[in-house]
């Protein structure tokens, strides 16, 4: 442990046996004596969900701060006022290429136009997840986190139309050319964020084994906290808790997922089969590293477009594309919805957690700014425009919730990440066809 007389460092780790490392969240003891209190670490998170959504059922009929909040968004209700309702934005105006599929998750955040090819040259933009990374991220074990539900490893080729399966496989990349793979597996995920295990055999001999990361640095966490404060050995032990949980469940899967492959060879080992307990764990997972300070940026496709999922737990044992192509039927349309009220409350759950994890003076959600959404509005007619996007949390102070804010029809949504942006510190003249700032007041 690195430990100084009159405070810990802000990037104390617990060490154990055989190089474990565990960051810690942050603590009163970072708090150099009689100092003033730190600038609150500010974080990035951004959710996409694809197909697009009911429109009407998600955009409420009022504006500002008296709206009454929208069925699909009803999940959120008891955070209405720790987030905003943007809508009439547009993607390039709604102009883009192949079927749509692609550019909606591709261009979601940099509000680019791909290369319409089948090929490796695929280009889009540089997004603002991974802007914000360069600026706030150089410091951390992980600048960013790319996070996804599908296995898309044997997408190759064409895939939309036109378009390469590469734009369906991440909305997060890192320059033009270049798009990040989203990590499926949150076996692979905890063991890049705390180590222990880098390999497919290591970690099969440790779930064989039984033996918990934790386990090798006990003997610190106990060392560590016989020197704070309550309040401080309160939030090691909640945090721990939280690290060993997490553990617990990844290994109950796995093991479930093991058990499966005597009847089902080619059952993913550590890759829930749950969708439910997957989103779950993912959203755990970027909580997690929030919290130790492992990452401040992170993206989650909660499923990708183009999807053939089905959702026989909420209803909907239909494929999720095929009911996002409702033809305006009133029985499709219901399952469309009751598809996008299920993730919106998945996605509540992760708000709940940022709202109960202490940081600093404040919680993870008092200084996380979120965005949630999807690139496409009107999923049945694979329309960029309008789109209706989630911007929420209070981003250290900078951003004020409640309210539903419409603006002119085709407001780009290069607006709004260029505001993003600056919420971030980062001056950007252009994304896309932006004009200029949005307001958030």
């Amino acid at each position: 442990m690195l430990i100084s007389n009159k405070h810990l460092p802000r990037r104390t780790f617990l060490r154990g046996m055989a190089g474990a490392t565990v960051a810690l969240p942050f603590l009163d003891a970072m708090v150099p004596a009689l100092g003033a209190s730190p600038t609150p670490q500010f974080r990035f998170t951004a959710t996409y969900t694809p197909h697009g959504v009911i429109l009407d059922k998600w955009v409420p009929a009022a504006t500002g701060t008296g709206y009454e909040i929208s069925p699909i968004l009803k999940p959120l209700d008891a955070f209405r006022d720790r987030f905003l309702i943007l809508s009439n934005l547009s993607e390039n105006h709604g102009r883009q290429a192949g079927s749509g599929h692609a550019s909606a998750s591709a261009t979601w955040l940099n509000n680019g136009q791909i290369k319409d090819t089948s090929g490796e040259d695929v280009q889009a933009g540089t997004t603002i997840d991974q802007m914000i990374a360069k600026k706030i991220g150089q410091d951390t074990p992980m600048p960013s986190m790319e996070l996804g539900i599908e296995d898309v490893s044997n997408m190759v080729g064409l895939c939309d139309g036109t378009s390469s399966c590469a734009y369906l496989n991440t909305m997060s990349w890192v320059n033009p050319t270049t798009p990040l793979p989203a990590e499926i597996n949150p076996r692979t995920v905890f063991e890049r964020m705390f180590g222990d295990g880098t390999s497919a055999k290591a970690r099969n001999a440790r779930l064989l084994e039984d033996r918990s990361l934790l386990d090798s640095i006990s003997s610190a966490a106990a060392s560590l906290q016989a020197k704070l404060g309550g309040q401080d050995k309160v939030r090691v032990s909640d945090y721990l808790d939280n690290l060993r949980e997490i553990e617990r469940r990844i290994g109950q899967l796995e093991k479930r997922n093991q058990d499966a492959q005597l009847s089902v060879p080619d059952a993913p080992v550590a890759i829930p089969e749950v969708y439910e307990e997957h989103v779950g764990l993912m959203y755990d997972l970027q909580a997690l590293a929030f919290q130790a300070d492992v990452t401040r940026v992170a993206t989650f496709m909660m499923s990708r477009e183009l999807n053939n999922r089905t959702y026989p737990q909420i209803g909907v044992p239909d494929q999720h594309h095929a009911v996002s192509h409702h033809g305006y039927n009133p029985v499709q349309m219901e399952k469309h919805q009751k598809i996008n009220t299920y993730h919106v409350q998945l996605f509540s759950k992760f708000l709940d957690k940022l709202s109960k994890t202490p940081d600093g003076e404040g919680t993870l959600l008092d200084h996380t700014l979120f965005m949630y959404g999807s690139g496409m509005g009107d999923g049945n007619v694979h329309s960029h425009d309008p789109i209706s996007i989630l911007v929420g949390g209070g981003a250290c102070g900078q951003l004020v919730g409640g309210k539903h804010i419409k603006y002119d029809l085709h407001t780009p949504i290069g607006n709004l990440l260029i505001t993003v942006l600056e919420i971030a510190g980062i001056r950007q003249g252009q994304m896309g066809d932006s004009t200029g700032k949005l307001s958030l007041a």
